[in-house]
């Protein structure tokens, strides 16, 4: 008999926040939850694929445009505000409606920041307790805190203890807000397969930021002599997968299509996002760093992980082949990644709340 019905709703931003809730997703399965899906996008797209069997609801889409220049990011953001403020109204609009239709016992928002409801137990996924913006650090992580605090708990993906991932993000002296630490998300398990790649280069974000690093790779490894494939993290009808520059190029795969493309390569080039680092220390992987332009969050982690010892990094323009030797030279992401499962079942007590 189930458990009844929990909402769970990932942020559209690149496919990290879709893919850290996999685990989610099959955890509530098993504990005889019945997870429902609500997104917009590449990430419903990319979850639909995962889950065809469940069943989905397209939720407001948070129509922000970004900067090509990596430092007008936030300026950019900023301007932006009104759309933001009328897709949470839309939001909290959705969320009634849904929860009337399916008589929710829980939500689980992944940084969403309007899907909590007054009279169902809500849960927040966020490891960005710490919102760096500059001078305005403080106007934007009491911002971001004042909408968490309105979900019963905060979710963090990470350790409490020592070695963690999320450092400053999510790791914070004081606060009000009712936090749960649940360890590691990772939608990916080691297995045994052959090297089959020199280089994979994992591409994600938001355009037009993705784009620009699809170019820049595709022209760097043009003249690499070794074995290389890219994955595009473009969710589309169909998997393609086509050579250009002597590169096999990959549209998108499945979480276990790419965990399997990961396993099979000496070395990941990816964005320094949160998602992915939690991925690739669960694999186990020597690692490259390319923090996506104007998002601080990214470039605090990749900073933080070179101050470690890690895994190098270096900004999307002034990428050249040599960093990839560097790697070697790094402890890789698993010596911060301290094996423990993740409780999901104390997790969803929330949801046993009368």
């Amino acid at each position: 008999m189930s458990k009844g019905s929990v909402l769970v709703a990932p942020l559209n931003w690149g496919l990290g926040h879709a893919t850290r809730c996999i685990p989610i997703i099959k955890a509530l399965k098993e504990e005889g939850y019945n997870p429902i899906i609500g997104s917009d996008g590449n990430a419903l797209a990319l979850l639909r694929k995962e889950f065809p069997e469940l069943t989905f609801y397209d939720l407001p889409e948070l129509k922000i445009s970004y900067s090509k220049k990596g430092y007008l990011f936030l300026i950019k953001i900023f301007f932006q505000l009104f759309k933001f403020n009328k897709t949470l109204a839309k939001e909290k609009k959705v969320i009634r409606e849904i929860s009337e239709k399916e008589n929710l016992v829980g939500i689980i928002s992944d940084n969403r920041l309007g899907l909590y409801h007054s009279e169902i137990p809500c849960a927040i996924i966020s490891h960005q307790l710490t919102i760096y913006s500059g001078g305005s650090t403080w106007l934007s992580t009491w911002i971001h805190r004042h909408f968490i605090a309105k979900y019963d708990e905060c979710w963090v993906p990470d350790r409490k203890e020592r070695p963690n991932m999320s450092g400053q993000l999510g790791h914070v002296k004081r606060t009000r807000l009712n936090i749960k630490y649940i360890g590691y998300l990772s939608r990916f398990e080691i297995k045994d397969y052959p090297l089959l790649y020199d280089v994979l280069i994992v591409i994600s974000g938001p355009e037009p930021q993705r784009t620009k690093f699809e170019e820049i790779m595709l022209k760097e490894f043009a003249k690499y002599k070794g074995k290389v494939a890219l994955v595009r993290g473009v969710v589309e009808k169909e998997m393609k997968s086509f050579e250009k520059s002597g590169i096999q190029v990959f549209n998108f795969l499945t979480a276990h299509e790419l965990e399997k493309i990961i396993l099979q390569s000496k070395v990941i080039i990816s964005r320094s996002g949160y998602s992915s680092l939690m991925d690739l220390g669960k694999l186990n992987k020597q690692v490259v760093l390319i923090p996506t332009p104007g998002q601080p969050e990214q470039q605090y982690l990749a900073k933080s992980m070179k101050k470690h010892g890690v895994a190098p990094y270096c900004q999307q323009h002034k990428f050249n082949l040599n960093i990839i030797n560097d790697a070697r030279i790094y402890k890789g992401l698993n010596s911060l990644f301290v094996e423990s499962d993740s409780d999901f079942r104390d997790a969803f007590r929330l949801f046993e709340r009368k």
